[in-house]
């Protein structure tokens, strides 16, 4: 069985030796982590990123960096109830305080991976691969190595790009803690005969993580294909996800008119019992009569919400707490809450299946992002496989120099594509695609 005295460690990923907590410093090594990922360049890259619904638009929605922010506040809630419980079980980690601030920092890098276009640009990078010209290399890649590129995930991407010595870069990537590296890993194995298209590192990095697993005494279920158990926190970065997405695009939707205010605020309601809450409702009907405002009374209905998942989360992960360090619960937290909020959640699920991720807005971008995104791969994959043609030289020194180190082998070269190419931006992406076909020429202003 795993436990908090190894699991949570202030180890760093290609760097000496780790501090001790003893010592004293402003910030602890967890808000450290917490701190490179908000100054760096990928998280600011995110503000550009599609959440669901397509930006710049008249009416502010979600994008990829105010997602994050949001996961990183509900993911902080949950490892502070968590630091508490812990705590008064008589964990004697003097670490354990600081579970709050590694979930956070956990959740402000877990969509760092994901390329332009929401997750339909993960689906395209894949398509390219198994429908596209890509489709020419699987017989130069190994089996594992073909699957990788295959069924990319962005989450796979996200402790590539974390943890990875990039040309001209630092060994250990962001050089974060292992602990902080763990939790963001929500499938912990290889993609070697994967069943479905998620997995937690790809080949290169699979020894970075056998590294972590074995420095925190993760359990390891199997060593062909290389599977692990999840470490514990990554169920609570997953709840906070899971939280926030569904009810965020939810008030999107409210604000972009897709849905009514009337249905909104009966989604939300349906998360109490009129039975068993009616002081909470009681308490809604009162702070109504002040706020008359419709997007201020979803907005506060919202945080109730996300309060009550908060903590019936938690319960879950209490009751489950023994089969999560032995590595036999498999579920999300969030499936397993029972009651009003269960139904709520399937209900917003199956009209956000419906009427959110199916509106017209939302699937011409995920049209484009097909297009742009396999038109990137298609032009710099020819062009890195030859670069000693012409126009090949003159897309390739389009690439950053961090993607252009001396690749040795046709995987680590098309894996420096994929890099820059899910490193974009939704604006970066369309305006290289406009050059590249002659659409938009560059101009000097």
């Amino acid at each position: 069985m795993m436990n908090w005295t190894e699991l949570i460690s202030s180890k760093r990923l290609g760097t000496k030796p780790a501090v001790k907590q003893t010592e004293l410093y402003n910030r602890t090594q967890f808000q450290r982590d917490y701190d490179r990922m908000i100054f760096s360049s990928p998280f600011r890259r995110m503000q550009n990123k599609t959440q669901v619904f397509p930006l710049p638009g008249s009416i502010f929605v979600h994008n990829r960096l105010t997602h994050s922010l949001e996961v990183a506040s509900v993911g902080r809630s949950l490892g502070n109830i968590l630091s508490e419980k812990l705590q008064a079980a008589g964990e004697n980690n003097p670490l354990i305080t600081e579970l709050g601030s590694v979930v956070s920092a956990a959740c402000l890098a877990h969509d760092m991976g994901n390329p332009p276009f929401g997750h339909a640009g993960e689906e395209a990078i894949s398509s390219y691969f198994r429908n596209g010209k890509g489709q020419n290399l699987q017989l130069v890649l190994q089996p594992e190595e073909w699957n990788d590129f295959v069924y990319f995930d962005g989450n796979a991407n996200a402790f590539r790009l974390l943890s990875h010595q990039f040309n001209g870069r630092r060994a250990g990537g962001f050089a974060l803690t292992y602990t902080t590296l763990a939790s963001i890993v929500k499938y912990p194995f290889e993609s070697v005969d994967i069943k479905k298209s998620k997995f937690g590192f790809f080949q290169s990095e699979k020894s970075i993580y056998v590294e972590i697993a074995k420095e925190l005494n993760i359990k390891q279920l199997a060593d062909n294909p290389l599977k692990f158990v999840r470490h514990p926190l990554v169920f609570l970065v997953e709840a906070a996800d899971d939280i926030c997405y569904q009810l965020m695009d939810l008030e999107d939707a409210h604000k972009l008119g897709i849905l009514t205010y009337e249905q909104t605020k009966t989604l939300f309601l349906n998360f109490y019992d009129p039975a068993t809450d009616t002081d909470l409702l009681a308490r809604i009907e009162n702070t109504f009569h002040d706020v008359l405002d419709h997007n201020e009374r979803i907005a506060y209905l919202r945080a109730g919400v996300i309060n009550k998942l908060v903590h019936e989360c938690m319960e879950v992960f209490e009751q489950n707490q023994a089969a999560i360090l032995e590595g036999t619960f498999q579920k999300s937290l969030i499936s397993q809450v029972q009651g009003s909020s269960k139904i709520a959640m399937d209900e917003i699920e199956a009209l956000s299946i419906e009427k959110i991720y199916k509106h017209r807005s939302v699937v011409e971008i995920e049209i484009s992002g097909h297009q742009i995104i396999g038109t990137l791969l298609e032009s710099f994959t020819e062009a890195i496989l030859s670069p000693d043609e012409g126009y090949a030289k003159l897309l390739i020194s389009l690439m950053p120099i961090q993607y252009r180190g001396d690749h040795q082998t046709t995987y680590e070269k098309v894996q420096s594509v994929i890099d820059f190419v899910s490193g974009m931006t939704d604006l970066y992406a369309l305006d290289l695609f406009q050059k590249i076909k002659g659409i938009n020429l560059p101009s000097l202003g």
